[in-house]
This record gives structure tokens, C-alpha cells and sequence, in this order.
């Protein structure tokens, strides 16, 4: 099974839902039978951990760099929601939630993944979603860039 890490910008209230739902499909859509690891976060992650839940019968993972109870409330309320169809939640237990510790949960992912699929804002051209796709060319693996 193909596995594939979602990584994307926390920063999506410039576009609809109907609008992420369109990008899903086009872009998730066609690996729906793949195994996916996601952020647990705000933004693409809770956006797109909710339309796999309902439009998919993907695996769905979703790694957090310290606790999910440490995590945004939307974050929080989209994992509870989808919670029946998430195959497993990881916890990395950072004892403290910043930079490093996000970035050792998107190698996390990309190390587990066999490709990844960002969705950078397209005004934010160095964040965390850049970083995991670079990381991702670094280790050779196939990676799909979205701009939001």
C-alpha cells in the first residue's frame, strides 16, 4: 500500500471549503486507496484529515509532535470527529511544542511515507510545509506541490 504524508499551511482562511474539497479531489482523490499521515494541526491537516474521513476508505494516521490534547481546538475537534476512521493516532511526546518539534514530526512522517503532498500558501515561501518538502526531495522520495 502507498503511503503519503500531507503536510500544508495552517493559513487557509483565504480560500472556501468548497474550494479545499476541489483541491482534495483533484489532488488526494487519486491516491484515496494509499495509507496517509497527517500533522494533526490546524489548517490543510484538519481541512484534509476530514475529507479523506468522509470521501475515502484511506488509512488515515495522524501524528502529533507532542500530545493531540496539545493540540489547536479545531485540530482537536477534527481528529474527535473523524476519530472512527483514523487507523492510529502517534503521540511523539516533545517536551516542548516549537520549531524543532514540529519539524521532527514532519520528518516523522515523510520517514514513514513513500511520497509527500504539500499544500504551501503561496505567501509564506519559507514555513513548515517547505521544510517537509524539502526534506522529502532530500531522502529521494516523489513529492506533489499544491500552492493555496
Amino acid at each position: 500500500m502507498r503511503t503519503v504524508a500531507i503536510s500544508g499551511t495552517r493559513n487557509t482562511g483565504h480560500r472556501t471549503p468548497d474550494d479545499y474539497a476541489v483541491l482534495f479531489m483533484a489532488y488526494l482523490g487519486p491516491f484515496a486507496e494509499s495509507h496517509f499521515y497527517l500533522g494533526g494541526a490546524s489548517g490543510i491537516d484538519s481541512l484534509s484529515l476530514l475529507w479523506l474521513a468522509e470521501n475515502t476508505a484511506a488509512e488515515l494516521t495522524v501524528v502529533a509532535p507532542g500530545t493531540v490534547d496539545q493540540q489547536p481546538p479545531d485540530a482537536r475537534r477534527a481528529i474527535a470527529r473523524t476519530r472512527e476512521r483514523i487507523k492510529e493516532v502517534i503521540e511523539l511526546n516533545a517536551g516542548e511544542l516549537d520549531t524543532s518539534a514540529y519539524h521532527a514530526r514532519n520528518r516523522w512522517m515523510v520517514d514513514h511515507a513513500s511520497m509527500t503532498i504539500g499544500f504551501p500558501n503561496a505567501a509564506e515561501p519559507t514555513s513548515g510545509t517547505w521544510q517537509t518538502l524539502d526534506y522529502t526531495a532530500q531522502q529521494g522520495k516523489p513529492r506533489l506541490i499544491v500552492p493555496v
